[in-house]
């Protein structure tokens, strides 16, 4: 998939300057929508200037206006030399400005999907297994600040990737669920431990 320049940048862009749905903005710029939706309400994204895509040439206006025209159709983006390509495989780049919010993005993760492997929280995040050691066992020099948050809503990695990496950690390693014990059973093993102190 060819995903424009500064994906981040071109969708604050393109929500502040045009009446373009959240899924088309999303589906351009390589994100789910509730990223989107998240740079829109000013949860995410806070200090990113919008990267203009019509200027850069990446989008035509007349592009714009028809999918404006249709919310179910889909940007194209204009064909260029050197276009951006998802990388499919290796440690995604994590821009500056987020490295901050990895720590939390890992504690998240830790404490939500117990069945992801470290591999796969390294793809993800583009952080080290050191790093995820030192969170997992709180030795990590920031660890009295550190606070799970969704690295979907922080803007470090897409639902979709997340879902896939999810999923397949299931796929090989299913989380185990406690079965809680029969609350009769509890009492009854309770009341005749208790006569037999008794007697």
């Amino acid at each position: 998939m060819t995903l424009p320049l500064m994906p981040k940048a071109t969708a604050v862009w393109l929500i502040e300057k045009t009446g373009l749905t959240f899924t088309q903005i999303a589906e351009f710029c390589g994100m789910h929508p509730l990223e989107v939706q998240a740079i829109a309400d000013g949860e995410v994204a806070g200090g990113i200037n919008g990267y203009d895509p019509i200027k850069n040439n990446q989008l035509t206006l007349v592009e714009i206006k028809r999918c404006e025209a249709d919310p179910k159709a889909k940007l194209k983006i204009k064909s260029s030399e050197n276009p951006v390509a998802r990388r499919a495989k290796g440690a995604r780049y994590t821009p500056v400005s987020k490295r901050n919010d990895r720590p939390d993005a890992i504690a998240f993760l830790l404490r939500q999907f117990p069945q992801l492997t470290d591999t796969q929280i390294v793809r993800l995040l583009g952080t080290t297994k050191d790093t995820i050691a030192k969170i997992r066992d709180k030795q990590h020099w920031n660890s009295a600040n550190i606070k799970p948050r969704d690295p979907v809503i922080l803007g470090l990695c897409t639902q979709t990737d997340l879902n896939a990496a999810v999923a397949e950690a299931t796929e090989l390693n299913p989380v185990k669920e406690e079965v809680p014990e029969d609350p009769f059973a509890a009492a009854e093993k309770l009341f005749s431990s208790s006569h037999e102190t008794e007697a």
